[in-house]
């Protein structure tokens, strides 16, 4: 029962809390450059050649990214993604310093696990993010994910990896987003919150 009032509020909120990058008034973007793969590589499902690419701009921290993953995502996955109609490319924005970290172990962890662990700590962000310690909240949820303690030392204290995520996140405000989480479907930006339905809506005229 608390999962389900849990998602209950989530989808309240998503709804009724509108976010800025899905809103900004922005038509389209040049989709040779919004598809180049930054310094650190794509992390993307569903096939190559699907006729649909939507790029999501998240923050592993933004309670709005977090709602999006629990109430819309696994449908759109598989209604849309796992059927080859749409690659799904997911793109760090860290909009503060809590969701560094996240996105770091995430982006240390095997490539096939990438949306595994993304998916725990959205699932558990209100777990992590209102612990009195931020950081060993993290790194609990890491070392269910076969990190050790080691490795997730090594993992947050790779400035290499923090300044990589810092450029990522600058090559989407290049693109204009501003807030997260931010939808691109072939380079247009979404206008409307990104419920499902209006994601079909600029989804199916493309298919």
């Amino acid at each position: 029962m608390l999962k389900l009032h849990r998602r209950a509020f989530l989808a309240a909120a998503f709804i009724l809390g509108s976010a800025a990058g899905a809103l900004a008034q922005d038509a389209a973007v040049n989709t040779d450059e919004l598809y180049a793969p930054g310094q650190l590589g794509e992390r993307a499902l569903g096939e190559a050649d699907a006729p649909v690419t939507i790029v999501e701009y998240a923050s592993m921290s933004c309670p709005h990214c977090a709602a999006f993953h629990e109430t819309v995502f696994a449908d759109l996955k598989a209604k849309y993604i796992d059927t080859g109609k749409v690659r799904f490319l997911f793109r760090e924005f860290p909009h503060n310093n809590p969701g560094y970290p996240p996105a770091m172990i995430a982006r240390c962890a095997p490539e096939g696990r990438f949306f595994e662990v993304v998916d725990a700590y959205f699932d558990r962000q209100e777990e992590w993010l209102s612990s009195s310690d931020i950081m060993q909240a993290i790194r609990g949820i890491a070392k269910e994910h076969g990190f050790t303690d080691q490795s997730f030392d090594a993992c947050t204290a790779n400035q290499a990896l923090f300044e990589a995520l810092k450029e990522g996140r600058e090559r989407g405000a290049a693109f204009g987003v501003q807030g997260t989480p931010t939808f691109f479907i072939n380079g247009k930006k979404l206008q409307d919150a990104p419920s499902l339905a209006n994601i079909e809506k600029e989804i199916e005229p493309l298919l």
